[in-house]
């Protein structure tokens, strides 16, 4: 009877751990392209990130922003000159920063933010990771990330 009781005891445990378990994301980046994006335009661009996985690694990586036309932001000669008067580097220069960091990876790097760009540098990292899971999960419909309240550039 006591055999009975502990097997079923033993059954029911095993039962119960199975069905708490999480379902994993798998740890390595499955190939194909992925994008991220933020999800609403903030002064007139919205930011993205575009990945290349080809053997579980990063084989190329674009971070820019497009207006509504989809005019790309490192294109804007007038914003560029504006912006770098102001903060000492622009668009064609700190996207090309940022996306290098993410170039031969496995997963998300640690991102070290450029002085003058550094909401764009945190929007980088938040598009990053979004894009990174995205490419986990061998999901390649776009990722949409919400800005952070009272961050904009």
């Amino acid at each position: 009877m006591k055999y009975k009781i502990i097997t079923g005891m033993l059954a029911a445990t095993v039962l119960l751990l199975a069905g708490c378990g999480e379902k994993q994301a798998p740890s390595t980046m499955q190939d194909g392209t992925y994008t991220a994006q933020m999800a609403e335009y903030s002064h007139g661009w919205r930011e993205f990130v575009t990945i290349t996985v080809k053997n579980g690694v990063i084989v190329t990586a674009e971070y820019n922003a497009e207006n509504p036309s989809g005019f790309i932001k490192s294109w804007d000669n007038t914003y560029m000159n504006n912006m770098k008067t102001v903060t000492g580097t622009y668009p064609n220069e700190y996207t090309r920063y940022y996306a290098a960091f993410l170039k031969n990876q496995k997963d998300v790097p640690k991102i070290d933010a450029l002085t003058g760009a550094t909401s764009s540098g945190a929007n980088f990292k938040r598009l990053s990771e979004a894009v990174v899971n995205k490419a986990k999960q061998g999901d390649s419909t776009i990722a949409f990330v919400e800005m952070e309240e009272n961050k904009e550039e």
